[in-house]
């Protein structure tokens, strides 16, 4: 056998056992005591009600959510997409060395920082993230692959990636900013003057037209969902906590990533990709001037650790430093093995309470809302959605028969309704909720009997002008889980509804679909 042919074999091989090690790695760390993510259920909730557009993300997910439906919709396929878009992204990674001229050491180098890092806390969840991630990587990949071989049909595929990046989340116009923005301040401002740049970029267009139309149609609420993010998320975020996360989600692999950095500098068959460097360091300016929440950036850092483990292979390819290599391959994942218990829900929450300190220390007791409470967000968001589901069931079957299809189930949050909808598996009404998507999802019913509400903690069911319009008002139980966010969330049933209720709750929402973020009093 060809020695090429043989090492392709054994690339090939290699590379297929860190794809399965990510897969098996996804679904081993995370405990049974955990549900899935609030925003989970609000995404497979999504494939009931396909579109070119939502409110919270453009329709990729949702398509994917469609996909997931069909096969079932267990937890083995919610989790299954995230981690195959993040095992794609490591081949990916290993494409790009290749590119680059790479030998095995930097494949395998690069393969493993890209699996031992945030990657597989991020590829856990069924959000946009893990498939934004693999189109930034493919960004730049296809970018270089076009460089090299000046054909355009790598330009046209770089396109169709941006285009279905965009359909998936629309951070990826900071990557097209700060990518353009780095070629025109290098020697490869003269694509700018090439038709085919030009047609790619409409391609790109077409592929995500659909979404913009919807946005026009729908009177941008993009830019509504960016002024309300400002306001309740991106205000808590400080630029040292951002660049501090940034040596988290590679802290095994720091020598890697920051090693391409100097590279571009001073490492001679580098200087051609320069503007790699230069974009990252535009779109790390670029969201420390927005305060975008730190792992926006993610998806930077897999060209970075392609870059870095080429440079660290020519750096200790000499005499007894190719001896260390070994070593080096190791350094990413014993640094990482310290972390996993307190980055991925492997600990129940009573065992995290133990060991509270190590999040307090790593800052992951810290939410949105710039407080520090018992679990760390995500894991807290993944708690108490089954027993919600089960106590509006009971509320549920305390409805005669023959009035249940005149009953609203009305929730405080999209993550409630999303869960109640997971869970009941269609033996429920759909819940609804004048939060993100569900403003459009409102069952046009005849008339009104009953109401099962959902409130948060601490809320009352009514006001007290509203009480006169039932004639029954019963609390049927509340969250338990002492470490849910929902935490004392309560299930009320409200039935012998007076006629006027119905024209009321449908003129607010017609408010809410005008102003997707209009506090409604």
């Amino acid at each position: 056998m060809p020695d090429a042919k043989r090492n392709l074999i054994i690339d090939a091989a290699i590379v297929a056992s860190f794809v399965l090690l990510k897969f098996v790695m996804q679904y081993a760390l995370v405990d049974a005591a955990y549900d899935l993510h609030r925003d989970e259920y609000l995404h497979l909730d999504q494939a009931n009600h396909l579109a070119a557009g939502y409110i919270s993300v453009p329709p990729f997910t949702a398509l994917v959510a469609w996909v997931i439906q069909a096969l079932g919709n267990s937890y083995f396929w919610v989790r299954f997409f995230p981690a195959l878009f993040g095992a794609i992204t490591i081949v990916v990674v290993w494409l790009t060395v290749d590119e680059l001229k790479g030998g095995r050491f930097a494949k395998i180098l690069a393969a493993t920082a890209i699996l031992f890092s945030a990657m597989l806390r991020l590829n856990m969840l069924f959000q946009p993230n893990s498939f934004d991630i693999l189109c930034w990587s493919l960004t730049f990949y296809l970018f270089i692959r076009f460089l090299h071989t000046q054909n355009v049909k790598w330009l046209y595929g770089l396109a169709i990636v941006i285009g279905l990046g965009f359909l998936n989340k629309y951070t990826i116009l900071f990557l097209v900013l700060g990518l353009a923005a780095a070629l025109l301040l290098s020697p490869y401002r003269k694509l700018f003057a090439q038709k085919h740049l030009y047609l790619a970029a409409f391609t790109a267009l077409i592929v995500a037209s659909p979404n913009l139309i919807w946005q026009v149609q729908h009177n941008f609420p993009v830019l509504s969902h960016m002024q309300e993010l400002k306001a309740t998320q991106l205000v808590n975020v400080s630029p040292p906590a951002f660049l501090l996360d940034q040596l988290l989600f590679f802290i095994g692999s720091v020598f890697i990533w920051l090693g391409a950095l100097v590279a571009f500098i001073v490492y001679r068959p580098f200087r051609p990709y320069r503007f790699v460097g230069l974009c990252y360091l535009l779109v790390m300016l670029l969201f420390l001037a927005l305060k975008a929440k730190s792992y926006y950036t993610i998806g930077l850092y897999p060209v970075l650790i392609a870059f870095g483990s080429v440079y660290w292979e020519q750096l200790f390819s000499k005499n007894w430093l190719r001896y260390t290599r070994p070593a080096w391959v190791l350094v990413p994942i014993v640094l990482f093995i310290p972390l996993v218990n307190v980055v991925f829900p492997v600990l129940s929450p009573a065992e995290i309470q133990v060991n509270a300190q190590k999040f307090k220390d790593l800052n992951l007791l810290k939410w949105e809302d710039g407080k520090e409470h018992h679990l760390p967000q995500d894991f807290a968001d993944m708690l108490g959605w089954q027993e919600l589901e089960t106590i509006a069931t009971s509320a549920y079957q305390q409805i005669p028969e023959a009035e249940k299809p005149y009953t609203l189930i009305l929730c405080d949050n999209y993550g409630q309704a999303g869960a109640i909808n997971y869970y009941s598996h269609k033996k429920l009404p759909p819940a609804v909720s004048f939060n993100a998507d569900y403003i459009y999802w409102f069952p046009d019913l005849p008339q009104l009997k009953h109401f099962i509400l959902i409130k948060e903690a601490g809320e009352e069911p009514l006001q007290e002008d509203e009480k006169a319009y039932f004639k029954s008002i019963r609390k049927v139980g509340s969250i338990e889980d002492p470490y849910a966010r929902e935490t004392g969330t309560t299930v009320y049933l409200l039935s012998g509804i007076a006629p006027e209720v119905k024209p009321y709750l449908y003129q607010l929402l017609v408010v809410k679909q005008s102003d997707p973020f209009a506090r409604l009093e």
